[in-house]
């Protein structure tokens, strides 16, 4: 079933290419820029209709990326370790991303304002469970960390293969660059802080290597992070 999108005029488009950027602008330190310059940015003609897949995906992307934001921000005020304030920090970025894409089309937006709930009943199991291991240790909240973003990983994966409107690509993509730099951050920061190295626990070990073993990426988000105080 398709959802028929009205067309955008051209002051709306401004308008929301104005808040993507704001919105950039405002992290400069933890993130560059989620959206393309406007000369790649989707056109009214390319907007068209979504499919049920991508309308679910947008609305399970927006709670997903609240459920690592909401997580971090619980276990930096457990631990103090400020790798958990930054990348929170850079979630609520990728959380404004998503909703761009919900304004766009007109979606309603399932992310509650408060910390730690959520519409969704599998993120808001997952977001308890993961808090309740994470304060069990140090070592296992940075586990915690890397684990949620294997999971945005895969399933910005999923998500990508169930579209072709340009938009929303875009924005998937740098999600997962994010995503990527994220996961990064909490291997080198288990390191550094446990000597304990990193296990993949979702991706495949090939798939893990090439990811912690490459350069860190621009577009995304990256969240790095030393100790903090509380």
């Amino acid at each position: 079933m398709k959802t028929s999108i009205p067309k955008l005029n051209l002051f709306s488009i401004v308008g929301l290419l104005s808040l993507l950027l704001l919105v950039a602008a405002t992290v400069a330190p933890l993130s560059t820029a989620l959206v393309a310059p406007a000369s790649e940015v989707t056109t009214v003609d390319q907007i068209g209709s979504l499919s049920d897949a991508e309308i679910e995906g947008i609305l399970y992307m927006r709670e997903e990326e609240k459920l690592a934001r909401d997580v971090y921000l619980t276990l930096y005020e457990v631990w103090g370790l400020s790798v958990f304030e930054n990348i929170a920090r850079s979630e609520a970025t990728h959380m404004e991303a998503v909703r761009t894409l919900i304004d766009r089309y007109g979606l309603a937006d399932p992310a509650a304002a408060e910390v730690g709930v959520f519409t969704n009943p599998t993120l808001q199991g997952l977001y308890d469970q993961l808090v309740a291991d994470g304060r069990t240790s140090l070592a296992d909240a940075l586990r915690v960390g890397a684990a949620i973003e294997e999971i945005d990983i895969l399933d910005l994966q999923q998500r990508l293969a169930q579209t072709d409107q340009a938009d929303i690509e875009l924005v998937y993509e740098n999600l997962m660059k994010g995503s990527r730099n994220h996961l990064r951050a909490f291997a080198s920061t288990l390191t550094r802080q446990t000597g304990k190295t990193y296990q993949p626990q979702f991706l495949d070990p090939a798939s893990y290597e090439s990811i912690v073993n490459s350069a860190r990426e621009t577009g995304g988000g990256q969240g790095q992070g030393q100790r903090g105080t509380r």
